[in-house]
């Protein structure tokens, strides 16, 4: 398995392959969504939902083999794609992995520019919602 800075790597590489060009970028995001795996319907509840964000999200985590898995899903195509942005570096890695990485692909694709400043704030309460759900388990493996 690729390391998270592997992984931020090729992410970084496929959006410069997109330029400057931010209609494409954003489509590009969009069609990322649909790599989500299908999200349990019973799942879409509020205690699931990702404050902060302006559209819906949800994320639920459980452990296996020690790893956390993450399952997400979104009402919007964009925000669906920006939670699989995160999903692809963090999932199925060690709680303690998730909540020591450093997620630098964000500023280096310029993700601020192209989603603004209101989606910006939903991306970081998306990062904390998953380190929060690793803290969690990490916490339930040490017990």
């Amino acid at each position: 398995m690729s390391s998270i800075q592997e992984v931020q790597d090729e992410i970084v590489s496929e959006f410069e392959i997109l330029g400057d060009d931010k209609e494409s970028t954003i489509y590009y995001i969009m069609e990322l969504g649909g790599s989500l795996e299908d999200f349990p319907e019973n799942e879409r509840i509020e205690e699931n939902t990702i404050k902060g964000c302006q559209s819906k999200v949800w994320l639920i985590a459980d452990e296996k083999d020690g790893k956390v898995h993450f399952q997400a899903d979104s009402n919007t195509d964009i925000t669906k794609g920006l939670i699989s942005l995160l999903l692809r570096v963090l999932n199925y890695r060690s709680p303690e992995e998730i909540i020591k990485a450093e997620l630098n692909f964000v500023e280096r694709i310029g993700m601020g520019s192209i989603i603004g400043s209101q989606r910006s704030n939903g991306f970081a309460s998306m990062i904390k919602q998953i380190k929060l759900y690793a803290l969690a388990i990490q916490t339930k493996q040490n017990a």
